[in-house]
């Protein structure tokens, strides 16, 4: 390896990605929710989706063995929703947030640009994240509205 991981970080960091938050409930029925950006579409027919969790995660327990998750979806002014996730209090991340149920009974963030209800299908190891790849079984999404972005570790938004 000729780079160190700052240099490996800084290239990924070119790569603007959309800003989510993954939820589900813990076993006890606690809600867990963590602000996630490594989010992708796997497949369109079955519909799967996949995101990677850190190793390091104080819910990484709660994700690999919860049957069902959701994927929020943030738009440009979600930016709060995005910080409040990636704190490491985990209840105080739930205090005055709009929070439907669907089917699977996973909290489903209110006014996100898009919500995906998933069933987990697959985790994979990943070096030090785990790959959790899910097959969306409802969505949601809003025809108008701009996706909160993430860009050279910073928050942005389309012009």
């Amino acid at each position: 390896m000729t780079f160190d991981s700052r240099a490996f970080r800084n290239a990924l960091g070119c790569f603007a990605t959309g800003i989510t938050v993954v939820t589900t409930v813990a076993p006890d029925g606690e809600p867990i929710g963590v602000t996630v950006n490594s989010f992708s579409s796997v497949s369109l027919d079955p519909p799967l989706v996949q995101f990677c969790l850190g190793r390091a995660a104080m819910s990484i327990d709660a994700f690999t063995a919860a049957p069902s998750f959701a994927v929020n979806i943030l738009a440009e002014g979600q930016t709060d929703l995005s910080t409040r996730f990636s704190r490491r209090d985990l209840q105080e991340r739930w205090d005055g947030v709009g929070v439907e149920r669907w089917d699977s009974g996973v909290p489903i963030l209110t006014g996100c640009l898009a919500n995906l209800e998933c069933d987990r299908e697959h985790v994979y190891e990943g070096g030090d994240h785990v790959i959790i790849v899910g097959r969306v079984r409802r969505l949601a999404g809003s025809e108008d509205g701009k996706p909160l972005l993430y860009f050279r570790g910073a928050y942005a938004t389309l012009p």
